[in-house]
């Protein structure tokens, strides 16, 4: 049996790098897999290689009526929604005095916005399937600043408190809400990054797939007291002050 056997969930950013990686575990694990994201062609060519137990619908995050259509879409699809993975974002960069106002209220659509519709409309229906789990993807970001990711870092932080406040409220009805904190993941978005300004005490990214074992987990009911929780996966990154690693034997 699968650790998430004959559940449905929506993965929203499915279509390639993390969000694709979850879809990917949670479909092997038994799951039944929802797909959306904006990348039309990218969508639908990952769902037919999935096979049967995948769908792609596509969505923009941060339109209430696509939410909806979502949603309507995994019900009619496979019966029941179980879980979803709030996994879709984006992130530019610029100095706080020059950071342009249609790229701050963009990213919060998405980011902060989008997470937020997706509890909003997602919670009827798992009721509806007796209970489930909602994952939401937030960041290192959302536990520290960043300079020049002005709006990803506000949108992060709000991820973080708003699967809190959500979590108390979804809790009586037997939906769990917990948020992950990524670090940096080896995707087509941090592809150019120079990684020595990362000082990772593991020394290195992460695949996409190490964070998606911390989604399945949370999705599935061997998390089953955990709700309101954060769970970093950035290789020790935030764990003390930045600076360049060193051998044990160099720092005492």
């Amino acid at each position: 049996m699968g650790r998430v056997n004959e559940k449905v969930i929506l993965v929203t950013g499915g279509a390639r790098g993390m969000g694709a990686a979850h879809a990917r575990l949670l479909l092997a694990e038994g799951a039944k897999v929802v797909i959306t994201d904006i990348l039309h062609k990218e969508g639908e060519a990952f769902a037919a290689e999935l096979g049967p137990s995948a769908i792609y619908v596509r969505q923009d995050v941060a339109q209430p009526e696509e939410w909806c259509q979502a949603i309507a879409a995994a019900e009619s699809k496979f019966g029941a929604l179980h879980g979803l993975v709030n996994n879709a974002g984006i992130a530019s960069m610029a100095p706080i005095e020059r950071f342009p106002l249609e790229q701050w209220e963009k990213t919060l659509a998405v980011n902060l916005t989008g997470v937020f519709l997706g509890m909003q409309t997602a919670l009827p229906a798992m009721r509806r399937a007796g209970g489930g789990s909602i994952v939401n993807i937030s960041s290192v970001e959302g536990l520290r600043g960043s300079p020049g990711l002005h709006a990803y870092v506000a949108s992060k932080f709000g991820v973080r408190g708003i699967t809190k406040s959500a979590a108390l409220e979804a809790a009586a009805s037997g939906v769990r809400i917990n948020s992950i904190h990524p670090g940096l993941i080896n995707t087509r978005m941090t592809e150019n990054f120079d990684l020595s300004s990362f000082p990772i005490p593991l020394g290195r990214p992460a695949a996409p797939q190490e964070v998606s074992q911390a989604v399945l987990f949370l999705l599935s009911d061997e998390s089953s007291y955990l709700t309101g929780s954060e769970i970093v996966v950035d290789g020790g990154l935030t764990i003390g002050v930045p600076q360049k690693c060193q051998a044990v034997e160099n720092i005492f």
